[in-house]
């Protein structure tokens, strides 16, 4: 299983950016998908996931400023970004937690490479 992220770049505060992550291989189901950060000198942190049923969920300083969607089978995920801002700098890294069989046992989770953001002031 690969995912493969797509769109970060470099951005003035109050823009917006449109991060793409497509995973590819033998997957049997997936439950999630999400999108994680990590600032320069900050621990990683959680910034958005999606259920396969389409429920969302968002870190409290990007509610209501970026959006998680993706295709019905969750194989492409996208995060929209607005209204930027300069904490919001980080390379960000997509996530599913899926499976490759049948068996719930073979439920892990799955990690893409990273694409990074930057918000200028």
């Amino acid at each position: 299983v690969q995912l493969q992220a797509f769109g970060g770049g470099l951005v003035q505060a109050g823009g917006s950016l449109r991060l793409s992550c497509a995973a590819s291989g033998n997957l049997f189901s997936i439950k999630t998908r999400g999108w994680y950060r990590q600032g320069p000198g900050k621990q990683g942190d959680l910034v958005a996931t999606i259920t396969s049923g389409g429920s969302t969920s968002y870190r409290d300083s990007v509610k209501g400023r970026f959006t998680i969607s993706g295709d019905n089978g969750r194989s492409t995920v996208y995060l929209q970004m607005s209204s930027l801002k300069p904490e919001d700098t980080a390379v960000y890294y997509c996530n599913a937690r899926a499976r490759t069989t049948w068996d719930l046992a073979d439920e892990r989770h799955y990690w893409g490479q990273g694409t990074q953001v930057t918000v200028s002031s």
